[in-house]
């Protein structure tokens, strides 16, 4: 073997170590060098775990020969030697933007392949550079400390062993190996945010701040995961004490803000508003409801939420739009 996949196969093993001898995997391939460097790593550590892994590709149905990519994606597969290959068309909706879409129509796929095969975990090959990009995205977005803390390693059911490992040792890996790779036209598509972020602004900050730059975002990706974690974990044990229907305001003024901003989220959440839907503007105006209170009225939000102080407390209720 020679360097890049034997560093692609050690990130993969410990995670597979930890799994049930038996148990069944799936691994996200597109055809791309990150996921079939992925797809290859996991198949020869998943042996020695007595692990079955069952690849998957996704027919995103979004340009002219997808089904025939995704059939080229299953035949290299199986030729790899997988057992096993689903290959699923989603309909993608465009209402919040192609990437968000596709993403969104991707992992709703995967999530059903995991339960119809009873799948204990699903492997995706998102690299160093993908979390540099997601941690420069949420920065030009405003975004809070969980935003900027990127992609977690492991969430719930999904893994994602390669967030130490660069695009660059993937696509050597897949050389070593003789794996031909696909390159998503869309990766070319500068109107996509973060094909932008790839092709123009991480390379023009690696020639003006000097080489490492991918290194440093994923860096401080992972030190702001800590920090959201310790902030996450002190605010849980304040929701799990409060009436979220009904929060004292002279309480939440005497937290610190960043375990207060979480309660309000958590509140408006647990109210009825969509996931995902409640932007900084919004806590802003209910922050200033408990520690800026000059007799300003209810607040409406998304879902139908009002938010009002009566008697010093921080009223909660939905409401039919």
């Amino acid at each position: 073997m020679t360097d890049a996949i034997v560093a692609i196969r050690n990130a993969v093993k410990p995670h597979l170590a930890r799994l049930e001898a038996g148990d069944i995997v799936l691994v996200a391939v597109s055809g791309g060098a990150d996921s079939l460097a992925l797809a290859a790593a996991i198949l020869k550590e998943a042996k020695a775990c007595a692990i079955t892994p069952i690849g998957v590709t996704i027919d995103h149905q979004l340009q002219s020969g997808s089904a025939a990519q995704a059939e080229k994606v299953e035949k290299q597969l199986k030729e790899m030697g997988y057992g096993k290959v689903i290959c699923k068309k989603v309909v993608v909706s465009t209402k919040s933007g192609i990437e968000a879409g596709a993403r969104d129509a991707r992992y709703q796929a995967l999530g059903e392949c995991a339960s119809q095969e009873k799948a204990t975990k699903i492997f995706l090959g998102h690299t160093r550079d993908d979390q540099a990009e997601t941690v420069l995205l949420g920065l030009a977005r405003g975004s809070g400390t969980r935003s900027l803390s990127g992609m977690a390693v492991e969430n719930g059911i999904y893994i994602r062993p390669l967030l130490q490992i660069t695009r660059a040792e993937t696509v050597a890996a897949c050389k070593e190996v003789g794996v031909e790779l696909w390159n998503d036209p869309h990766n070319g598509k500068t109107e996509f945010s973060r094909v932008k972020v790839r092709t123009e602004i991480l390379p023009v900050m690696e020639e003006k701040l000097g080489p490492g730059i991918a290194a440093a975002l994923a860096r401080s990706a992972s030190i702001l995961r800590d920090d959201a974690d310790a902030l996450d974990e002190i605010a849980q044990i304040e929701i799990s004490r409060s009436d979220l229907t009904s929060l004292d305001c002279e309480h939440l003024s005497t937290l610190a803000r960043a375990i207060r901003s979480r309660i309000l989220r958590a509140a408006i959440y647990a109210a009825g508003a969509p996931s995902g839907s409640i932007t900084a503007d919004h806590l802003a105006g209910v922050e200033a409801l408990v520690t800026s209170w000059h007799g300003q009225g209810a607040l409406h939000l998304p879902g139908g939420v009002k938010v009002e102080r009566i008697s010093g407390r921080l009223s909660l209720l939905a409401q039919p739009e």
